[in-house]
């Protein structure tokens, strides 16, 4: 098995690498099996975007804080491990914004899209799905759409719900929400074209956000399920994705 081995510019990540180099030897991400990506989640996230539909699997190790997306790093038996690794394959959303002057921009989120008032003043939103308009008008400080792998993240921080890394979901989750002050979000079929108009984007300015990737007064946002794209994880088997999404369900 041929390793590539990317690390974050964080103290802790660049002396990890300098003690697996001594012990492993790596190639060149283009002819590597695995990407070991060492540094935190926001590593992790970013090495996902990079290798998607690429065919190479992605194994981190922990050199940030949180490390949802990581295994525990150990220089030992790193090629024992992968190989025990299970597979984990997961789909982006894709976010479609018409800015101020009618162009069209795309963006790629694995978390979630979300779209986020620019002011003092509340963001106001017309929620359709599938075209078919749900909710005539929403005032709220922004809105979130997020992936199962996504759910654990802002969303969870928001309010929303958890969902099995698996569930052919996704959670539309409202944050701070004024009116309907009792709406709490929605569970989508992840089949779903899910389209957000900005009621009054010259008074009221919108943000749109995928993942890291931002645009500024946005008029609208269509965003959907690509599953034509896809990156692929590896997670140890007595730690793996969906025993983490599990565990945070029983977090007190």
């Amino acid at each position: 098995m041929k390793f590539a081995f990317e690390a974050s510019d964080a103290d802790g990540a660049q002396e990890a690498l300098t003690e697996l180099q001594k012990h492993y030897k790596s190639v060149p991400p283009e002819e590597a099996d695995v990407i070991v990506v060492l540094g935190g989640d926001g590593s992790m996230l970013k090495a996902l975007h990079t290798y998607m539909n690429s065919g190479k699997m992605l194994y981190g190790l922990n050199r940030g804080s949180i490390g949802f997306l990581m295994n525990e790093f150990a220089a030992e038996k790193l090629d024992e491990r992968i190989e025990k690794a299970v597979s984990t394959f997961i789909n982006p959303l894709v976010m479609e914004v018409t800015l101020p002057g009618g162009e069209v921009e795309r963006a790629y989120a694995l978390n979630e899209v979300s779209l986020l008032r620019q002011s003092y003043q509340a963001a106001k939103l017309q929620i359709s799905v599938d075209e078919r308009i749900r909710l005539p008008e929403l005032i709220c400080d922004g809105i979130l759409l997020a992936t199962p792998q996504g759910s654990t993240a802002y969303n969870l921080s928001a309010h929303g719900p958890i969902l099995p890394i698996n569930a052919p979901l996704l959670a539309l989750t409202p944050i701070s929400p004024f009116r309907p002050r009792r709406w709490r979000g929605a569970l989508l079929p992840n089949r779903a074209k899910l389209t957000i108009d900005v009621l009054d984007p010259a008074r009221r300015p919108v943000n749109a956000v995928a993942d890291h990737t931002e645009f500024k007064s946005v008029k609208r946002v269509v965003a959907w399920e690509d599953n034509t794209s896809r990156c692929g994880i590896l997670f140890d088997p007595d730690h793996s994705w969906d025993e983490r999404i599990l565990a945070e369900q029983f977090q007190y």
